[in-house]
């Protein structure tokens, strides 16, 4: 793993200690963010959650518990890519890119939707 810039007192042991569930609930606050810094149309705040979301999947990418869902979420990562990339912020597309990755794990689903 490459040495982590924005998350620097977060290790991979650390990080595989999350339940999947919980590792995507703060990789969807990265998305979260970028959507709150959408709106107000500040692209460089946007592109610095979409890279701290990139981190947190690197992170989740390492962990072995993702061995079942690793395509979806390296897809994920390649998707977060296409928007990072894009001059004008795609809204509705992160937020698609939110709900597709809470629906990743039931554990994540529930917490959102009061389960």
């Amino acid at each position: 793993m490459y040495p982590l810039i924005l998350h620097k007192s977060l290790t991979s042991e650390k990080w595989s200690s999350y339940s999947k569930g919980q590792q995507i609930l703060m990789i969807a606050n990265e998305l979260n963010r970028a959507k709150n810094w959408i709106v107000k149309e500040e692209n460089k705040e946007v592109n610095f959650a979409y890279e701290r979301a990139f981190e947190l999947i690197d992170l989740s990418i390492e962990d072995p518990k993702w061995g079942i869902g690793l395509k979806e979420l390296l897809r994920l990562r390649e998707i977060i890519g296409m928007l990072y990339l894009e001059p004008k912020k795609d809204i509705q597309f992160n937020k698609l890119c939110y709900s597709s990755l809470i629906a990743f794990s039931h554990e994540s689903y529930n917490l959102m939707n009061g389960k």
